[in-house]
């Protein structure tokens, strides 16, 4: 039996390979280069399952800024566009004078429109490789492809968050002997061309900013966050680069999640709390430059502070995250020489309530080495 010797067997990955001659159309399933209806499934529904299931789930264990966004649903059908309303409120009733009319107050709606659209990335597997790897090549793909789909998912929906007006600027704090004080050195900031990161001042986020961040959602009158079991926590929750969440540990405020006195209350991956707030990491939080420099030109981080029902995502019907795999029998050409393993979903990003989302702005004591995430 002829045999290739071990140093001439080559696995290679086809990065680039043709839609095949199966495409999917509004009509159905066709072939690419002669229009004819083909009905060719070479996949299981079982396998289909298996690998929806497995791109879901190591998804769903890297979200951090979606797991508090609330859902808004598009029906099938109904366009690309969607139109939030929410009730305008009323001022308090005044004292009524007797035998008089008082003046009627005017009642409306505030209209918020966001668009859906179309993301979707695909690879493609040589059939050399799926038959010759030690390791299963297809499965392995498709729980790299749950990453960079929850990645997408997530970069989106924070990148939409940017653009909330509602900023607070963190204050510049003296730095003595290379610790941090609890001295102010000047104005707070309005800019992140204000915020100091030196050796002898740095815009860190501090408690003072959180206790200031906390009293500014309060007196906007901003519901805390729902716990698990449906019931107010009494609590805002707080997303933070872990560069901003190691200054932050430094201080004697902060309270270690697994030594908060009601275990029961918190979050799933919750690292902290202080000053009203459960403190989440995420690698994901901005790390910015560009028009976003501090004082030094280094590194600015944007944290979120927000409460209930902040940020929606848009849920289309029938346009949810879905697996794609088109095994060589389905679509490797004539001699069946590649699989693709792919995802798409459609989605779209709202901020429902301005005043219940709130970017803080500060720098890091890693600001001056690290790179920018957005």
């Amino acid at each position: 039996m002829f045999m290739i010797p071990d140093d001439k067997l080559r696995l290679d990955l086809q990065l680039f390979a043709e839609s095949g001659t199966s495409v999917n159309t509004t009509t159905g399933t066709v072939n690419a280069y002669t229009g004819d209806a083909t009905t060719t499934n070479a996949m299981s529904p079982g396998m289909k399952t298996f690998y929806d299931t497995t791109l879901l789930e190591n998804a769903r264990e890297q979200m951090v800024f979606t797991r508090f966004a609330s859902h808004v649903p598009l029906p099938a059908n109904h366009g690309k566009k969607i139109e939030f309303r929410k009730w305008n409120t009323f001022d308090h009733a005044e004292q009524l004078q007797e035998g008089v009319i008082p003046d009627a107050q005017a009642f409306g709606q505030t209209s918020i429109f966001a668009d859906i659209n179309q993301w979707g990335t695909f690879t493609a597997v040589s059939d050399i490789l799926d038959l010759r790897h030690v390791d299963n090549v297809i499965l392995g793909a498709t729980e790299e492809m749950g990453a960079s789909m929850a990645e997408t998912q997530e970069f989106l929906l924070r990148d939409s968050l940017l653009t909330n007006p509602n900023v607070l600027y963190c204050d510049n704090l003296v730095i003595q002997n290379g610790k941090i004080t609890s001295d102010v050195t000047g104005a707070t900031p309005t800019s992140c061309a204000e915020l100091e990161c030196s050796d002898t001042a740095m815009a860190l986020l501090a408690p003072a900013t959180l206790a200031r961040a906390y009293t500014i959602l309060r007196t906007n009158k901003v519901p805390f966050l729902t716990g698990s079991d449906g019931g107010n926590t009494g609590r805002y929750g707080l997303i933070a680069h872990p560069h901003v969440i190691h200054d932050l540990r430094k201080h004697p405020d902060w309270v270690e999640a697994h030594k908060y006195s009601k275990p029961e209350e918190i979050f799933d991956g919750q690292v902290g709390e202080m000053h009203g707030f459960v403190i989440f990491d995420s690698t994901h939080a901005h790390i910015l430059k560009g028009e976003y420099v501090n004082k030094a030109g280094s590194a600015t981080y944007a944290s979120f502070a927000f409460g209930k029902d902040a940020y929606a995502t848009i849920d289309p019907g029938e346009g949810n995250a879905r697996m794609i795999v088109k095994d060589r029998k389905e679509i490797g050409g004539p001699l069946e020489q590649w699989s693709t393993i792919g995802y798409k979903f459609e989605s779209g990003y709202i901020i429902k309530y301005t005043e219940r989302l709130m970017r803080i702005m500060s720098t890091s004591s890693f600001s001056k080495t690290a790179q920018t995430n957005y």
